[in-house]
Protein backbone atom coordinates (compact mmCIF):
# COMPACT_ATOMS: atom_id res chain seq x y z
CA UNK A 1 0.00 0.00 0.00
CA UNK A 2 1.32 3.30 -0.86
CA UNK A 3 0.27 6.61 0.86
CA UNK A 4 -0.08 9.79 -1.13
CA UNK A 5 1.37 12.82 1.01
CA UNK A 6 0.82 15.50 -1.93
CA UNK A 7 -0.98 18.09 -0.26
CA UNK A 8 -4.40 19.11 -1.43
CA UNK A 9 -5.97 21.75 -2.91
CA UNK A 10 -7.39 22.53 0.38
CA UNK A 11 -4.21 22.17 2.32
CA UNK A 12 -2.75 24.63 0.11
CA UNK A 13 -5.38 27.22 0.49
CA UNK A 14 -5.09 26.67 4.22
CA UNK A 15 -1.29 27.07 4.18
CA UNK A 16 -1.04 30.48 2.10
CA UNK A 17 -3.75 31.79 4.33
CA UNK A 18 -1.52 31.45 7.08
CA UNK A 19 1.50 32.72 5.07
CA UNK A 20 -0.36 35.50 4.19
CA UNK A 21 -1.77 36.27 7.47
CA UNK A 22 1.66 35.82 8.83
CA UNK A 23 3.26 38.76 6.82
CA UNK A 24 0.24 40.90 7.02
CA UNK A 25 1.03 40.51 10.85
CA UNK A 26 4.59 40.16 10.61
CA UNK A 27 6.83 41.52 13.92
CA UNK A 28 10.13 41.16 15.07
CA UNK A 29 8.65 38.84 17.87
CA UNK A 30 7.24 36.63 15.07
CA UNK A 31 10.63 36.00 13.48
CA UNK A 32 11.45 33.01 15.73
CA UNK A 33 8.22 31.15 14.36
CA UNK A 34 9.44 31.03 10.76
CA UNK A 35 10.23 27.38 10.86
CA UNK A 36 6.44 26.87 11.16
CA UNK A 37 6.24 28.33 7.51
CA UNK A 38 9.02 27.27 5.75
CA UNK A 39 10.80 24.32 5.18
CA UNK A 40 14.10 23.86 7.15
CA UNK A 41 16.63 24.21 3.57
CA UNK A 42 14.11 26.80 2.35
CA UNK A 43 15.37 29.00 -1.27
CA UNK A 44 13.97 32.43 -0.97
CA UNK A 45 15.28 34.69 -3.48
CA UNK A 46 14.82 38.87 -4.32
CA UNK A 47 16.60 41.31 -5.83
CA UNK A 48 19.01 42.01 -3.12
CA UNK A 49 19.39 37.93 -1.42
CA UNK A 50 19.81 34.68 -2.43
CA UNK A 51 19.37 32.24 0.40
CA UNK A 52 18.88 28.93 1.87
CA UNK A 53 17.26 27.57 5.12
CA UNK A 54 15.20 29.13 8.02
CA UNK A 55 18.06 30.82 9.67
CA UNK A 56 18.95 32.94 6.65
CA UNK A 57 15.35 33.61 5.56
CA UNK A 58 15.05 35.14 9.32
CA UNK A 59 18.44 37.09 9.18
CA UNK A 60 16.96 38.79 6.18
CA UNK A 61 13.68 39.88 8.14
CA UNK A 62 15.78 41.12 10.79
CA UNK A 63 17.57 43.05 8.80
CA UNK A 64 14.51 44.62 7.07
CA UNK A 65 12.97 45.24 10.33
CA UNK A 66 17.03 46.77 12.04
CA UNK A 67 16.90 49.21 8.43
CA UNK A 68 13.49 50.27 7.74
CA UNK A 69 10.76 52.09 9.89
CA UNK A 70 7.16 50.39 9.90
CA UNK A 71 7.52 47.86 7.40
CA UNK A 72 4.23 45.90 6.71
CA UNK A 73 2.70 43.89 3.65
CA UNK A 74 -0.11 43.79 2.34
CA UNK A 75 -1.17 41.52 0.06
CA UNK A 76 -3.71 42.69 -2.96
CA UNK A 77 -4.20 39.46 -5.10
CA UNK A 78 -3.33 35.76 -4.59
CA UNK A 79 -3.74 32.98 -7.09
CA UNK A 80 -3.39 29.01 -5.77
CA UNK A 81 -2.47 26.24 -8.35
CA UNK A 82 -1.83 22.54 -7.04
CA UNK A 83 1.20 22.92 -4.35
CA UNK A 84 2.27 26.71 -5.59
CA UNK A 85 0.74 29.93 -5.15
CA UNK A 86 1.44 33.28 -6.91
CA UNK A 87 0.91 36.31 -4.40
CA UNK A 88 0.98 39.74 -5.40
CA UNK A 89 1.62 42.62 -2.66
CA UNK A 90 2.80 46.08 -1.27
CA UNK A 91 5.25 46.33 0.95
CA UNK A 92 4.89 49.25 2.99
CA UNK A 93 7.76 51.38 4.98
CA UNK A 94 9.23 54.27 5.72
CA UNK A 95 13.06 54.99 5.43
CA UNK A 96 14.96 56.00 8.96
CA UNK A 97 17.50 59.03 7.65
CA UNK A 98 15.61 60.11 4.11
CA UNK A 99 12.03 61.50 4.80
CA UNK A 100 11.05 59.71 7.26
CA UNK A 101 7.67 61.19 7.08
CA UNK A 102 6.81 59.28 3.83
CA UNK A 103 5.33 56.06 3.48
CA UNK A 104 6.83 54.50 0.59
CA UNK A 105 5.61 51.17 -1.40
CA UNK A 106 6.89 48.80 -3.36
CA UNK A 107 4.98 46.72 -5.62
CA UNK A 108 5.73 43.74 -6.41
CA UNK A 109 4.43 39.59 -6.35
CA UNK A 110 5.88 35.81 -4.92
CA UNK A 111 5.50 32.73 -6.65
CA UNK A 112 5.58 30.03 -3.69
CA UNK A 113 5.87 26.28 -3.85
CA UNK A 114 4.88 24.52 -0.98
CA UNK A 115 6.42 21.01 0.76
CA UNK A 116 4.07 17.74 1.84
CA UNK A 117 3.97 19.23 5.26
CA UNK A 118 2.61 22.91 3.70
CA UNK A 119 5.73 24.90 4.52
CA UNK A 120 7.11 27.25 1.91
CA UNK A 121 9.66 25.30 -0.10
CA UNK A 122 10.50 27.85 -2.83
CA UNK A 123 10.01 31.44 -2.39
CA UNK A 124 10.89 33.73 -5.25
CA UNK A 125 10.22 37.38 -4.96
CA UNK A 126 9.78 40.06 -8.09
CA UNK A 127 9.66 43.40 -7.96
CA UNK A 128 11.74 46.19 -10.06
CA UNK A 129 13.78 47.52 -7.86
CA UNK A 130 14.64 50.50 -10.00
CA UNK A 131 11.77 51.65 -10.58
CA UNK A 132 10.36 50.78 -7.22
CA UNK A 133 12.91 52.17 -5.20
CA UNK A 134 16.30 53.33 -6.50
CA UNK A 135 14.19 55.64 -8.28
CA UNK A 136 12.53 57.11 -5.16
CA UNK A 137 16.51 57.92 -3.13
CA UNK A 138 17.74 61.40 -3.83
CA UNK A 139 20.98 61.27 -6.33
CA UNK A 140 20.15 57.49 -7.45
CA UNK A 141 17.00 58.39 -8.19
CA UNK A 142 17.92 61.15 -10.49
CA UNK A 143 20.07 59.26 -12.22
CA UNK A 144 17.62 56.65 -12.93
CA UNK A 145 15.12 58.29 -13.95
CA UNK A 146 17.77 59.99 -16.44
CA UNK A 147 18.60 56.44 -17.99
CA UNK A 148 15.20 55.46 -17.93
CA UNK A 149 13.91 58.67 -20.31
CA UNK A 150 17.20 58.59 -21.88
CA UNK A 151 16.59 54.60 -22.78
CA UNK A 152 12.74 55.35 -23.85
CA UNK A 153 13.45 58.23 -26.00
CA UNK A 154 16.32 56.42 -27.93
CA UNK A 155 14.28 53.44 -28.23
CA UNK A 156 11.27 55.18 -29.47
CA UNK A 157 13.40 57.52 -31.50
CA UNK A 158 15.17 54.34 -33.18
CA UNK A 159 12.12 52.45 -33.87
CA UNK A 160 10.63 55.34 -35.95
CA UNK A 161 13.88 55.70 -37.83
CA UNK A 162 13.29 51.81 -39.19
CA UNK A 163 9.95 52.70 -39.88
CA UNK A 164 9.31 52.35 -43.18
CA UNK A 165 7.63 55.49 -45.26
Amino acid sequence: MTVDLSLTCRDVDSAVHRLVRLYEELAPEHLAGLGAYYAPDAYFKDPFNEVRGVPAITRIFEHMFASLQDPRFVVTQKLVQDDRAFLEWEFRFRLRRWRPEVEQCIRGASSLRFDAQGRVAHHRDYWDAAEELYEKLPLLGALMRWLRRTAFSSSKTGHAQGSPS
